[in-house]
């Protein structure tokens, strides 16, 4: 029976995080429910500088994680990008697909990699449970086909993807397929919240991971908790708070876009194997 080889990236920079934690516990339920071997390992690609060998894995999960997305000049920077650029090149000339989920700040080192748009700090720090809308592509994706429009997630960013280069989305095949809240009093672009990077790779802006503990966890730590009173008012903090395990908002989205994508991601995996036995 085949093996089914999960590469988790740990992009925390060996800070504590819900999310690792929450993109481990998804991992561990998949592999529980799997009747074929599922063999799981981690990286800590950004303060060890570990990075897993593409041939050695099937399907690769690139956390969230803190800071600045530019380059800084450091040696996991280049690593990731190469790691990138193999794994979209390995799709595209062989038969046998790697499958990749970049969220959060993985999201954005890719958008920012691939040169797919402005990746820019926003005014404030962003944190709380946010509407996302589908775009007409976004429809249209099998990742999102159970939830509602708009469905709802746990944004958490200092960063933003606005402006993006249309021509360039064409020109590698890619589509935007989920768009931040549109607020007409509030004149500012919105921003991207998910890309169908290819067949095979895809990426959100939000969490699509969290659950409700772990944001309870989160509203813990004081500079959450202001940022999301700052952004939308006590009366919305109380009300995220009072909602956060209600089974139509980041509980149904935690429920399907992950667990979605990694069955997806064996299906095609074990198909390819008898593809080519």
């Amino acid at each position: 029976m085949k093996d089914i080889r999960i590469a988790l990236l740990d992009m925390n920079n060996n800070q504590a995080n819900q999310g690792f934690k929450n993109i481990r516990e998804i991992s561990e339920a998949f592999k529980k429910n799997s009747e074929e071997n599922v063999i799981i390992k981690t990286f800590d690609v950004r303060h060890k500088n570990e990075m897993p060998n593409i041939e050695d894995f099937d399907i690769f999960i690139s956390s969230g994680g803190p800071g600045d997305p530019h380059r800084e000049g450091l040696e996991w920077e280049d690593k990731f990008a190469e790691f990138l650029d193999t794994v979209y090149h390995h799709n595209k000339y062989n038969d046998d697909k790697k499958y990749m989920f970049l969220i959060c700040h993985s999201f954005q080192l890719a958008s920012i990699h691939w040169e797919l748009g402005n990746i820019c700090k926003r005014k404030s720090y962003s944190f709380g449970v946010m509407p996302i809308h589908k775009t007409d592509e976004g429809e249209q994706e099998f990742l999102f086909k159970n939830l509602p429009d708009p469905f709802y997630a746990v944004d958490s960013r200092a960063f933003q993807f606005i402006e993006p280069n249309h021509e360039r989305f064409e020109e590698l095949g890619m589509k935007i397929v989920a768009i931040e809240k549109f607020r007409p009093h509030i004149n500012l672009e919105r921003a991207i919240m998910a890309i169908r990077f290819s067949e095979e790779i895809f990426g959100t802006q939000f969490h699509p991971e969290a659950n409700p503990e772990g944001m309870v966890e989160n509203l813990k730590d004081e500079k959450n908790k202001q940022a999301m009173i700052e952004n939308y008012g006590m009366e919305k903090y109380l009300e995220t708070v009072d909602r956060m395990d209600d089974e139509d908002k980041i509980v149904l989205t935690q429920a399907q876009i992950l667990p979605r994508f990694l069955k997806f991601a064996k299906k095609n995996v074990l198909k390819g194997i008898e593809a080519m036995a």
